[in-house]
């Protein structure tokens, strides 16, 4: 395709800051705007970033036919209709997380794309976290055969997201702050379902734990937009491929961070496993098959700048409050990022650049972002339908699916 990338990001929240700086880096993109229906939040954005273009419409990005993209960083409920009017609007798409929070909006999000072959690319992180990196190539050198058992989980307290929601929902934040976990389950489904090619979640039951201390925010008696009584939910998740994940969507417990990460991937052949700072993998003795040899391989997955200090008593404390955010490991495939991004702020694990690169690939090469809507489908459908599981008392439902992307096209690879 070989189409230069003019980009607009819908929503100048706190989050989006992260990535303006990335695109306009990138090489393949000709032009960033920013739209934002607050006016002097837009201007702000714009002056401090040096963009293009300030739009207060969001109408006026899909009327402007020079805007062949858009970046979506608004309330996570807005997430998938301003995804589906972009797509009738011939714009290509990045979406922060969720893609959407009903089956129904996925769906036609993905029927969007198949007719009119636009990119869209979801922003979910998991993916390309050290963790998934890992156990993605052991399973595909084939070190790691028929997966067993996975856990994932996104452990992060609300009280962190405080002032981001009353940044966002003014008056009503406690409103908003009520989601449901299961509707954001992409951080914890990604890393086990990224791993394996093909594998989506046919069954689910999840329960949810009802909150004891804000009331006021979960409940359901009007005090959020979702009659959402649930602060954490889990589900368990029965996978095409025989095996079995449990994921964790935590929102009120004592723990900040890692915030998303594997602890466990078991495969008949190998294992792996993890636990704060530490990472270990196990394979079977070739010489007695009975016996397990364990390595500990924190120095592939952990930033260098942890690594050096895994044994000082100090870095426990610093890693639990969020040391590593930015930094990345070196099992991610750095070196295919452009050098333009070199020096660049990263985040969520070195992540943020992979994300841009992907997305920015794909438009230039007709080919379909690693985080596709089908791939993307996969990672959020399961937590639709485990919020409601956990609303019927952890009855078993069947997970739709939505399937391949067509034969025809073609997938970047992480």
């Amino acid at each position: 395709m070989s189409e230069r990338i003019n980009i607009c990001f819908i929503g100048c929240g706190r989050f989006v800051r992260n990535f303006i700086p990335l695109f306009k880096a990138h090489p393949f993109v000709e032009s960033v705007s920013v739209c934002d229906i607050l006016k002097d939040r837009a201007d702000a954005y714009g002056a401090e970033f040096g963009v293009s273009r300030v739009f207060y419409d969001f109408n006026d990005v899909l009327k402007d036919s020079k805007i062949n993209a858009v970046a979506i960083f608004t309330q996570r409920q807005l997430h998938a209709p301003l995804t589906i009017a972009a797509l009738k609007a011939d714009k290509n798409v990045y979406s922060a997380v969720p893609t959407g929070l009903t089956v129904e909006e996925i769906q036609e999000i993905e029927q969007l794309v198949r007719e009119k072959r636009l990119i869209f690319s979801s922003g979910e992180t998991g993916a390309y976290r050290a963790c998934s990196v890992f156990c993605r190539n052991k399973i595909l050198s084939g070190e790691m055969k028929n997966f067993v058992y996975g856990e994932a989980q996104y452990n992060h307290d609300m009280r962190h997201f405080y002032d981001s929601y009353k940044h966002s929902g003014g008056e009503d934040w406690k409103k908003v702050a009520g989601f449901p976990p299961m509707l954001y389950p992409t951080h914890s489904t990604s890393m086990i379902l990224s791993c394996l090619p093909g594998v989506y979640a046919k069954k689910v039951a999840a329960f949810g734990y009802r909150e004891r201390q804000d009331t006021d925010i979960f409940g359901e008696n009007g005090q959020n937009y979702w009659n959402n009584p649930y602060s954490n939910t889990s589900a368990l998740l029965q996978l095409s491929n025989g095996g079995i994940a449990r994921i964790s969507e935590n929102r009120r417990i004592g723990w900040h961070a890692p915030q998303s990460y594997i602890s466990n991937f078991h495969t008949e052949t190998a294992s792996y496993e993890f636990s704060v700072m530490h990472h270990y993998y196990s394979t079977w003795d070739p010489e007695d098959p009975k016996k397990i040899i364990l390595t500990e391989v924190s120095d592939l997955l952990n930033p260098p700048e942890l690594q050096a200090r895994i044994n000082d008593p100090a870095m426990v404390q610093e890693c639990g409050r969020g040391f590593g955010f930015v930094m990345t490991s070196p099992i991610q495939p750095q070196k295919r990022i452009p050098k333009e991004l070199d020096g660049l702020r990263n985040g969520h694990n070195g992540t943020h650049k992979f994300m841009c690169d992907d997305f920015c690939r794909s438009v230039q090469t007709g080919k379909l972002s690693p985080t596709n809507i089908w791939q993307a489908a996969r990672f959020n459908i399961p937590g639709i339908i485990a919020h409601q599981s956990a609303m019927r008392d952890g009855e078993t439902m069947t997970v739709p699916d939505l399937g391949n992307p067509p034969a025809d096209w073609e997938v970047l690879p992480f």
